[in-house]
């Protein structure tokens, strides 16, 4: 299908159809298509400097977007990189680097002890380069690259639901797990917090984040936090960490950076992380870089964005209340299982076989819904919505109706 054209939470298609964009467009329209206050804030920089290099140059959208995000975030330094996969390997790669620069990789408080483990956590998604392979969960999408991936311990990710009694027992084990692994003298922690998104939208408690960020410090690992797909307000806080309180020493942000504009990956880092790359020795530098760094189209967007976040917070700050009475009713459907809701994203399974990405019944879901002017993918068994901000209570309402008749026809 061809896109014309796209405006606020509407596709609108060559053929004539109008969709409604449920997803928006995996999880980067932030505010809505077209949103007028990003458009003209890339026009006006695009007449000014659409690009230069990042290297014996720096220019006022990037300082002001580094200043604005380190006094939102709680982390110093920033480093700007492409996309969300590069902001996830330059965290692995900074986490690393670190600890090797520390006296050849010795743990500081245990001379002579180097720090080689990775932790990341069972149905993890941190993209498609190789070191976010890596820590990724693998499955079939990584099984061709299998030889090449380095090895991660993993811990277990007690998801929960609505009426979930059993988290509290899952939640322990998972912590018991990962205080065993972490006595293993370990260089990184990497999670998705609150909200795992590619394995299914699969959420976690904030006590449960602040048990594991509690544990990794008591170890002396450092905490990358994984918010390409929580930042910016999609779960209720303007950022996931925020909301579970706890402070990560990295953090990957992309996705909803430029309101879904514009291509641009940011890791953020702590005062502590950018002192370990500054010495005389060139080995120390961290080596790493892309042609359109800190892209000053890509920066005008993001400060549009941000303006925008600051200015309406109450527009992800309230919209889990708008998503809970109609996830209640369609929960009484007996083909959904486990309801789970976190500011803008809703999720629910279907009793529909095996519970996979592959299950058939997402395709078919799609279908139907698109025939009801509704545009979503699931995955798999896993049905969800994560539309942008500015969906009218109606097109929520019809998103809803649609995945109604969709389950009561194929369920």
């Amino acid at each position: 299908m061809q896109v014309r054209r796209a405006q606020g939470c509407e596709l609108q298609l060559a053929d004539g159809r109008s969709l409604i964009d449920a997803i928006s467009s995996w999880w980067v329209t932030l505010h809505g298509h077209g949103e007028p206050a990003i458009a003209a804030a890339i026009a006006c920089q695009a007449q000014e400097l659409e690009q230069v290099i990042f290297a014996n140059f720096s220019h006022a959208p990037a300082e002001e977007l580094a200043t604005r995000l380190s006094q939102l975030t709680g982390l110093e330094r920033l480093f700007f990189s492409d996309n969300g996969s590069t902001a996830v390997e330059v965290a692995l790669k900074m986490a690393w680097q670190w600890w090797r620069n520390q006296d050849g990789g010795a743990d500081g408080g245990n001379p002579g002890v180097e720090r080689r483990q990775l932790i990341a956590f069972s149905g993890a998604y941190h993209g498609d380069t190789f070191g976010a392979m890596a820590v990724g969960d693998r499955s079939l999408f990584t099984a061709a690259y299998e030889p090449l991936l380095f090895n991660v311990s993993r811990g277990a990710w007690p998801h929960t639901w609505w009426g979930d009694g059993d988290v509290e027992a899952k939640e322990a084990q998972a912590l018991a797990d990962l205080e065993q692994a972490l006595a293993t003298p370990t260089a990184a922690v990497i999670l998705e917090p609150l909200i795992q998104g590619a394995s299914g939208l699969r959420m976690v408690r904030p006590a449960f984040l602040r048990a594991v960020a509690a544990r990794v410090s008591a170890a002396g690992a450092l905490l990358i936090a994984d918010e390409v797909m929580t930042g910016f307000g999609r779960t209720g806080a303007l950022f996931a960490c925020q909301k579970a309180g706890i402070q990560p020493d990295l953090m990957a942000l992309s996705k909803g950076l430029t309101g879904g504009f514009l291509p641009m990956g940011v890791t953020m880092a702590s005062e502590r992380i950018y002192q370990g790359f500054i010495s005389d020795r060139p080995t120390d530098t961290f080596f790493h870089g892309h042609s359109f760094t800190a892209n000053p189209l890509g920066c005008a967007a993001a400060l549009a964005s941000l303006d925008l976040l600051e200015q309406t917070p109450e527009r992800f700050q309230q919209f889990e209340g708008r998503h809970r009475p109609l996830l209640e009713h369609l929960s009484q459907h007996p083909g959904v299982h486990h309801p789970r809701c976190m500011g803008t994203v809703a999720a629910f399974e279907v009793d529909a076989g095996e519970a996979s990405y592959l299950n058939p019944i997402g395709l078919q879901i799609q279908r139907h819904c698109m025939e009801q002017g509704v545009y979503l993918r699931p995955l798999g068994n896993v049905v969800y919505l994560l539309p942008p901000l500015s969906i009218s209570d109606q097109q929520l309402e019809r998103c809803y109706g649609a995945i109604t008749s969709a389950i009561t026809a194929l369920v």
